[in-house]
């Protein structure tokens, strides 16, 4: 299959199925192990004993322009040979996350990047599996499938939907006034690119009204901590950590996670466990890259074009959304796949984690959406317990249960 299929994969919020067919042995040559080997974290600051083997390191992506891509990867505790490979993409059994794109993490370019956006992440990231396998080649031949959030997994699937659909959310949860909300639609036309500034007077409204709590999850306390970007240093991060008193949650999210992430992740203790940072960056590692927001050069209108041909073309497609997050939401979803306009083959019903509804789902011919219950933006942050149930019967190609069990 070309690249420029393989690329629209990449760009999905879906899980997307596929097998490699591929001579398979578990019987490496010295140098295939040693490679490996040299990737292998035997030790990791602050975690507990665990039972599976982890790599952590990178693979060159493009040697011209000295770009390489970090990845860490989760191997099966049983039997990993005969388990499915899941890319992660941000970022199961055998889970292979990445840090995409080039300037993100602890990925890096040794050149400036020119024309970053989403051909050339989308071509970096097919790069980085296809080395990945030469470096793993026992997996070349297991089921193979690709999964993500956010812009590793949304990256926009209708502008026109996803827009009108997080308008309305924020409506429809009582976030934004009946006036902002008249006016984004009256002046705003997301079926178009270009919006007039009546719209952008309506839209920074908008945004102002969803400062004051976390767009990503609604009813979750805030952080009482700056928001970890680019700008903010390590060292800062971590004064502010320590200056701060925060209330906790016990066995619950932590609204200032991605902090305590920004300072783990900074400490060399850890760059040296993972094999990360290499090349000493002359970045922190962040969340998020302005750099790159302000200068992504390319992004795709609509998907729904290639969802429908990934469907005519076979592949088993399951799409979820947290439904507290007001950035991704559920009625933006929704609206998108309302326009592919496939069969329902079961209507909207309730599934069930134990006792406890977990979420609700519809079927399509040849694609399953799923919401979960008290999910924000990053699913398995708000609710991992059942995000593993997902991500099980998604790979087991069995139904989510429908009665409490």
């Amino acid at each position: 299959m070309g690249l420029p299929n393989l690329a629209t994969y990449l760009c999905l919020s879906l899980f997307v199925s596929g097998i490699f067919s591929v001579v398979f042995s578990w019987e490496l040559d010295p140098e295939t192990w040693a490679l490996q080997e040299a990737d292998h974290v035997t030790w990791l600051p602050s975690q507990p004993p665990v039972n599976f083997r982890q790599y952590s390191g990178y693979v060159t992506v493009d040697e011209k322009q000295g770009k390489a891509l970090f990845y860490w990867f989760f191997e099966a505790t049983q039997k990993p040979q005969d388990k499915p490979l899941l890319l992660w993409l941000n970022g199961a059994a055998n889970l292979l996350f990445l840090e995409s794109p080039v300037g993100v993490g602890f990925s890096y370019s040794n050149t400036s990047l020119s024309n970053p956006g989403d051909n050339s992440t989308a071509q970096d990231s097919y790069s980085f599996l296809l080395n990945w396998l030469k470096k793993f080649p026992q997996y070349k031949s297991n089921e193979f499938y690709i999964a993500g959030e956010s812009y590793g997994g949304n990256a926009m699937m209708d502008f026109e939907t996803d827009q009108d659909g997080m308008i309305d959310y924020a409506w429809g949860h009582a976030l934004i006034s009946d006036g902002v909300y008249r006016d984004i639609k009256q002046y705003c036309n997301f079926s178009r690119q270009g919006q007039t500034q009546n719209c952008f007077q309506a839209l920074i409204k908008y945004y102002q009204l969803f400062d004051l709590i976390d767009m990503y999850s609604l009813y979750t306390p805030t952080c009482p901590l700056p928001r970890p970007f680019a700008a903010a240093t390590a060292a800062a991060t971590a004064a502010s950590l320590r200056a701060t008193s925060l209330s906790l949650i016990p066995a619950g999210y932590d609204p200032c996670i991605m902090n305590y992430a920004t300072t783990y992740f900074n400490r060399p203790d850890v760059q040296q466990a993972l094999h990360a940072n290499v090349t000493k960056i002359s970045r922190p590692w962040s969340l998020c890259s302005n750099e790159l927001f302000n200068g992504w050069n390319d992004s795709t209108f609509s998907v729904v074009p290639i969802i429908k041909k990934l469907i005519d073309g076979g592949i088993r497609v399951w799409v979820f959304s947290g439904d507290t997050d007001g950035r991704v939401p559920v009625t933006s979803t929704k609206y998108t796949l309302n326009k592919l306009g496939l069969n329902i083959t079961q209507d909207w019903t309730p599934w069930y984690s134990r006792r406890e509804v977990g979420g609700w789902t519809i079927t399509y011919e040849g694609l399953t959406f799923i919401t979960v219950r008290g999910a924000g933006h990053q699913v398995p942050t708000f609710a991992p317990k059942r995000s593993l149930q997902l991500i099980r019967h998604f790979l087991a190609n069995k139904n989510l249960p429908t009665q409490p069990f």
